[in-house]
């Protein structure tokens, strides 16, 4: 798994269903724009909001754009418990070609506890596994150590790493040369993730600039570093704006404003953003 796969916002219609066309016209924006690969239901779809049948819906708008395209589709899964992850995962593996798994979160297991989660989630399926590591989100951080041990798994093919920082543990894993993909998933990290050789990122903000992000991966590629940094420098100031809110509030508001999703709605406890977020957002993104 590499290159930047946008991670897409869930467009609801004004009485508050899932919008259909909305979602396929920001999935092919995504894909035509550059993009290398789609990902669905992760945090940016609010999936824990969504209903059984909604999340069914989403999997099948976006399965169906990703093979018209030939890219990628990774699906988000994973709850508290390994039971249900398990559930979850075989629901959703026969539409997708990756699974985002997230750490259990908020009961903090054991290292080991985590470990096994993963693997007993990748042999209930027959597709592979993407460790999402959030601990900003989840309350369990995992050092270094374990996550070479999640990438030594064979069902996992690579991690999502949000350290909400370049910090020590991630420079240890790139340095592991696992032969695995690791992934960025903090947006603002993106270029020096690249610089110290993850494979793409994850983002969210790519569903607002997937050219510019698109843009920015193949640079680093290309070992044309100043354009790569001059992208970087350009999309910061975007992405930051469209994190200045729980996301994806800011994000969906830009969305409608460049006629990408045609409502803005976001559902509870996410509140509708503030109009000076939203403008700042606009400005930053019509800067790059």
């Amino acid at each position: 798994m590499y290159g930047i796969h946008a991670s897409l916002v869930t467009p609801f219609t004004r009485s508050g269903e899932v919008d259909v066309k909305s979602l396929e016209r920001l999935a092919v924006h995504c894909l035509d724009s550059g993009a290398d690969g789609l990902v669905a239901l992760g945090t940016t779809g609010e999936a824990a909001m969504l209903s059984a049948a909604e999340q069914r819906t989403v999997l099948e708008v976006c399965r169906a754009v990703s093979i018209e395209h030939g890219t990628p589709l990774t699906v988000g899964a994973g709850t508290i418990g390994t039971e249900d992850s398990i559930r979850q995962a075989r629901e959703r593996a026969p539409l997708a070609d990756a699974l985002l798994v997230v750490v259990p979160y908020y009961l903090r297991p054991s290292d080991e506890g985590v470990i096994d989660h993963f693997a007993a989630i990748g042999s209930a399926v027959d597709i592979p596994l993407i460790a999402y590591h959030v601990p900003y989100r989840t309350g369990k951080p995992l050092p270094a150590e374990t996550l070479l041990r999640i990438l030594a798994l064979d069902c996992v093919a690579g991690i999502k790493q949000c350290a909400g920082a370049v910090d020590h543990d991630t420079l240890t894993v790139l340095a592991a040369h696992t032969r695995k993909a690791i992934l960025c998933g903090d947006d603002a990290y993106l270029y020096p993730m690249l610089q110290l050789g993850a494979s793409g990122g994850v983002t969210a903000s790519a569903c607002l600039a997937p050219a510019g992000y698109a843009a920015m991966a193949a640079a680093t590629r290309d070992g044309n570093a100043p354009r790569a940094l001059a992208l970087h420098n350009a999309l910061l100031p975007m992405a930051d704006a469209l994190f200045s809110e729980p996301s994806p509030s800011v994000l969906k508001a830009c969305l409608v404003d460049e006629g990408l999703i045609d409502e803005p709605a976001v559902r509870a406890p996410l509140h509708a953003p503030r109009p000076e977020s939203v403008a700042a957002a606009l400005r930053a993104f019509r800067a790059v």
